[in-house]
């Protein structure tokens, strides 16, 4: 694959609106369709917002009628904001398209980065993005030393975390020793150029995820880079070492036939 270049769109004080950010994503879009720019990766930062991918269904949204903005990626509903660092690469894909391949190559850059920083995080089956894992099931304590033997997500298809209070809120999936969420991805392919991308959660306030089911996932949880290594991580400090591995992962691919 081509090149990759990087842009900056802001970052702290200066970050982008979500909605200037996609339509500064549709219009990179249209320009590496027409092979006006090369393959191009948006960096950034959100103010608060969340956002839903097309199969979001409504009990996984705010309770309290928190504004959400409908988006054209797969995937759910998710948060972005302050201390996230979002990517959004650009690139056309060599066909025949594989939107699979992709995904996995943002996963491995993303894999690369946290260990990197010294965190081991993991791809988890049927559940896209780059993971923490918690304890085997039966080893596992609720908050206050509670067993979660019988725990309620286990049995009860209507259980609802953003009614359960902190003992079962996505941002305490840590303190549970949990499967935990760390980066997100949600992705879109048109004309064969991709759009949308991955969030790394590097210092972002992760009690905004307990208003949603983030990703649509009751069972497991949210964490961040500083979280996991218990000491302060910056967006700054990322920066570079995801860009170095997302254009090693991209640049180095080769497409490979599909299986018949």
């Amino acid at each position: 694959m081509s090149e990759l270049r990087f842009v900056h769109l802001g970052f702290g004080a200066d970050a982008v609106e979500y909605q200037e950010a996609w339509q500064e994503q549709r219009r990179v879009h249209a320009a590496r369709f027409a092979d006006e720019v090369p393959d191009t990766c948006l960096l950034l930062e959100h103010p608060p917002v969340y956002t839903a991918g097309r199969r979001t269904a409504d009990d996984e949204r705010p309770l309290d009628g928190t504004p959400v903005v409908d988006v054209d990626r797969g995937g759910k509903i998710t948060w972005h904001g302050p201390g996230q660092l979002v990517g959004y690469p650009i690139l056309k894909l060599p066909r025949p398209v594989d939107v699979v391949a992709h995904v996995r190559r943002l996963e491995e850059a993303l894999l690369l980065t946290c260990a990197e920083f010294g965190l081991e995080a993991t791809r988890v089956e049927g559940r896209s993005g780059v993971w923490v894992l918690g304890d085997p099931l039966e080893e596992r304590r609720g908050l206050g030393g509670l067993n979660l033997d019988f725990d309620p997500r286990v049995a009860d298809e209507e259980f609802d975390p953003r009614l359960s209070g902190p003992e079962y809120a996505p941002s305490n999936a840590g303190q549970r020793r949990e499967d935990r969420k760390l980066a997100q991805i949600g992705v879109r392919v048109a004309k064969g150029v991709t759009m949308h991308g991955f969030s790394l959660n590097v210092n972002p306030d992760t009690t905004w995820f307990d208003r949603i089911v983030p990703c649509g996932i009751r069972d497991a949880g949210v964490t961040s880079l500083s979280e996991e290594l218990g000491r302060e991580i910056t967006v700054a400090e990322v920066l570079p070492v995801i860009e170095k591995h997302l254009r090693a992962v991209v640049e180095s691919s080769v497409p490979l036939p599909r299986a018949v």
